[in-house]
């Protein structure tokens, strides 16, 4: 019987890589070109494949091994052994048809699955890195791609398609505990319906948050200056004070940088596509709190509106969400959402993105804060954004450029010119 060695090929300069993953077992059969171990070092990953054919005798190498070029990999039996084990096979197999008119279906999978299924995925080392990021096990992802290889597009759709069926699984577990324990089991208790509002919002969260990658980043933007000149606002006929919302400066603020960054305003349906909708149009929607549920009506091209308008603009609609107005259509084509809690309460949070959109804006309430500016500490109004972007178009610098120009539209150079 003859064998031969796979050995660690040249791969440059490097030494004492580390072995990351082995993508092979012992019995199995390779093909040349079949990706044996993933090696990475500190600039990139690589896979090393086979430059011969035949079965897997020895594994020598482990994940989490170092490797430098002549190392052993592992050692295959040459294919003329192999082929009279298939021979071997084939007649075995014969003999069985002749024995019996027809092989049971799970005799012929387990034939297969035995002949041709060699248990590992194959997959680029950016798939990979990208399965183990999220904690996947890439060796139960089908691929959809040549030979059934493994992209990252699969991947996406084994996370999503797993955690809907845990949803699942997790509210039949739900159900069950009903079952056994009713709430009136421990005390008294009161059945009031949902109020249809929240019922029918209820299935766009969630659909939200199982198909859009959440990622929030948290900031404070500086509107001292926002804050002293619009509560400065007087009218020049009557001298009496103007009351514009703060809103009123966040929505014209978030207009301009959605024009610096069009990746804010987009939309996409299904990833597959290749295709993203960037929108030209600037639809603010706005969470309004209502004693029915909260509700997002769109404040239209406030790209084309002053402060002032904005600000009368904002009660008319949150009003018409109050009393059940709101034509169902003002409801959707947005660019961006915000939702605000500065009038209640609080400061950071984690808004849940609404749906076709990529991004929402979390405004906390303002705080007077000593903040350490030319040289010594001032007091400062701060405000607490929170920001959560779709991370499938939105990377995380991204996001970061985005929250820093708002803040500067927010802030000491640029509020004055916001409210012409």
């Amino acid at each position: 019987m003859s064998e031969t060695e796979i050995k660690v090929p040249n791969i440059g300069d490097f030494k004492d890589v580390e072995v990351i993953e082995v993508l092979v077992n012992e019995g199995q059969s390779i093909k040349k070109d079949d990706p044996l171990i993933t090696i990475e070092s500190d600039k990139s990953s690589v896979e090393i494949p086979s430059h011969s054919e035949g079965k897997i005798k020895n594994l020598k190498i482990k994940v989490g091994d170092k490797v430098s070029e002549g190392d052993l990999i592992l050692i295959i039996e040459n294919n003329s052994q192999i082929k009279e084990e298939k021979v071997e096979e084939k007649q075995k197999v014969e003999k069985e048809i002749k024995n019996k008119d027809i092989i049971k279906p799970e005799i012929q999978k387990k034939n297969v699955y035995t002949n041709n299924v060699s248990g590992i995925s194959s997959a680029s080392p950016k798939a990979r890195k990208f399965a183990r990021e999220l904690g996947v096990d890439i060796n139960k992802v089908a691929g959809s791609q040549k030979d059934g290889r493994v992209v990252e597009d699969d991947i996406k759709k084994f996370v999503s398609s797993n955690s809907k069926n845990t949803l699942e699984v997790n509210e039949k577990k739900i159900d069950k505990i009903k079952k056994e324990f009713e709430h009136s089991d421990f005390g008294e208790v009161e059945i009031k319906d949902i109020p249809r509002v929240k019922k029918l919002s209820s299935k766009y969260l969630i659909n939200s948050w199982m198909t859009i990658p959440h990622v929030t980043n948290h900031d404070e933007a500086d509107i001292t200056e926002m804050e002293n000149f619009r509560s400065s606002l007087t009218d020049m006929y009557t001298g009496k004070k103007i009351k514009i919302t703060p809103l009123a400066f966040i929505i014209k603020a978030l207009v301009v940088s959605l024009k610096k960054f069009p990746n804010f305003n987009s939309s996409i349906d299904e990833i597959d596509s290749g295709k993203m909708t960037i929108k030209k149009y600037y639809h603010i929607g706005i969470a309004v709190d209502t004693p029915n549920g909260l509700m997002v009506p769109k404040l239209r091209n406030a790209n084309n509106k002053k402060i002032s308008l904005i600000s009368k603009e904002l009660k008319e609609i949150s009003e018409l969400c109050r009393n059940l107005k709101i034509d169902k259509k003002e409801l959707f084509g947005g660019s961006m959402t915000i939702t605000s809690l500065g009038g209640i309460g609080g400061s950071f949070f984690t808004p849940i993105i609404n749906y076709p959109e990529v991004a929402i804006l979390g405004v906390g309430r303002s705080e007077k804060k000593q903040i350490f500016m030319n040289g010594k500490f001032q007091i400062r109004t701060m405000l607490p954004i929170s920001l959560s972007y779709d991370h499938r178009i939105i990377d995380g610098a991204e996001a970061a450029r985005f929250n820093n120009d708002l803040k500067e539209n927010l802030g000491k150079n640029f509020a004055y010119k916001l409210a012409v």
